[in-house]
């Protein structure tokens, strides 16, 4: 019994020591401070081995192109707090609207400032990686955003090389509103937007819960559905050389990843 004035001696012991939850790899995500669905989604499509480190960027609670373009002066700094010990292989910033007003590439030069040792990534790239996978070039689009941000969206998918069929926001204001949207209502309203000629329907925005009715809508609607945190994570997934097939979030899980663009 160890009374005031005791020294500890432990007993000298030799752990069984694995390579840890992330055996298989790790992947780090830079997400908004007011995002209430990307992490869930993200740790519940996390394969056995594969381990997910998060941070947090500070984010107004007001989503506009003026709001979002301020993401990028904190990016190197989020980056840099992701495990650097651990040095996950692909770090991806994990904002839709955010990678676009920023664009991809001054995204993936501040990554690379914060975290020197890994890929960068960001959400817009994987949905662009996910639509191509999938063979899609007619798209309708769906989104929680105000028709600024919509307008800045259907302009960078357009110049991707994408037919924006239709592109809808329910013209929410801020990031705690995107993830308080029931995931019933996203099914709803993917099925509303979808168009017959239409070759995919993408549900846009990391912090929306569209995730957890994906299959529901491809299989009311007959084909592909991309979110952006399925279509993110798969890419991730796919950098770092981790194949599985994972059930339960749409058919873009299915291919192994042969339309991945560089990022640097």
């Amino acid at each position: 019994m160890f009374k005031t004035g005791d020294t500890v001696h432990s007993i000298p012991r030799t752990p069984l020591m694995g390579g840890g939850i992330a055996h298989r790899g790790s992947l780090g995500f830079i997400l908004m401070s007011t995002d209430l669905a990307s992490e869930a989604d993200l740790n519940a499509m996390a394969p056995e081995g594969v381990g997910i480190h998060i941070t947090r960027l500070k984010t107004d609670d007001y989503t506009t192109n003026e709001t979002l373009a301020r993401h990028i002066d904190h990016m190197a700094d989020a980056a840099s707090r992701l495990q650097p010990d651990v040095k996950p292989s692909v770090i991806s910033y994990s904002c839709t609207s955010g990678s676009i007003v920023c664009r991809e590439e001054n995204v993936f030069r501040e990554i690379r400032k914060g975290a020197p040792y890994a890929q960068p990534m960001c959400i817009v790239t994987g949905v662009m990686d996910a639509l191509r996978e999938v063979g899609a070039k007619k798209i309708v689009v769906g989104t929680p955003y105000l028709d600024d941000v919509n307008t800045a969206e259907a302009e960078y998918l357009l110049a991707a090389g994408f037919d924006v069929l239709d592109i809808q926001g329910l013209c929410l204001a801020t990031g705690v509103e995107f993830g308080k949207v029931e995931p019933s209502y996203w099914k709803e309203f993917a099925l509303e937007i979808d168009q017959p000629e239409a070759d995919a329907i993408f549900l846009s925005c990391g912090g929306i819960r569209s995730l957890e009715v994906v299959d529901e809508i491809e299989q009311a609607a007959g084909k592909p559905v991309i979110t952006s945190n399925q279509a993110q994570f798969w890419s991730c997934l796919r950098r770092a050389g981790i194949m599985d097939k994972l059930e339960g979030f749409g058919q873009i899980f299915e291919h192994p990843g042969r339309h991945l663009s560089k990022t640097g």
